[in-house]
């Protein structure tokens, strides 16, 4: 028999990793949990047990999400007013889905001068 293969799931470390190597991304407490920003604009947050991440998300999309996939996403209950859907680190497949989940939230909150030097950030990678 092979031997079994250990998942390594994403952590809080490797959230903070990937978040601050996005560019022009910052760090800051807020709500007593760490928050990360692109030029100011929040992008992602890592809630208290450090187990999710809550990242932008335009509704129609993340309703589909929730729907396809609620085991890996839901919608806390004070974010459902806005364009926000959490993931659980746990159920992601490995650590470039979390890249590119955390590299869409990305895009979404940069300003326009940092999606044009940086067109290729966040898109899926193409084979």
């Amino acid at each position: 028999m092979a031997p079994a293969t250990v998942r390594l799931m994403p952590d809080a470390e490797d959230v903070r990793r990937i978040a601050l190597s996005l560019p022009d991304t910052t760090e800051k407490i807020a709500w007593s949990m760490p928050t990360f920003r692109v030029a100011g604009k929040m992008f992602a947050t890592l809630p208290e047990d450090e187990t999710s991440i809550a990242v932008r998300c335009p509704k129609e999309e993340r309703d589909e999400l929730v729907l396809a996939e609620p085991d890996k996403f839901w919608i806390a209950d004070h974010e459902a007013g806005f364009a926000w859907v959490r993931v659980r680190l746990a159920a992601l497949e490995n650590e470039t889905e979390l890249r590119d989940i955390l590299a869409d939230s990305w895009r979404q909150a940069a300003p326009s001068r940092l999606l044009e030097s940086h067109p290729r950030l966040g898109l899926p990678a193409t084979g």
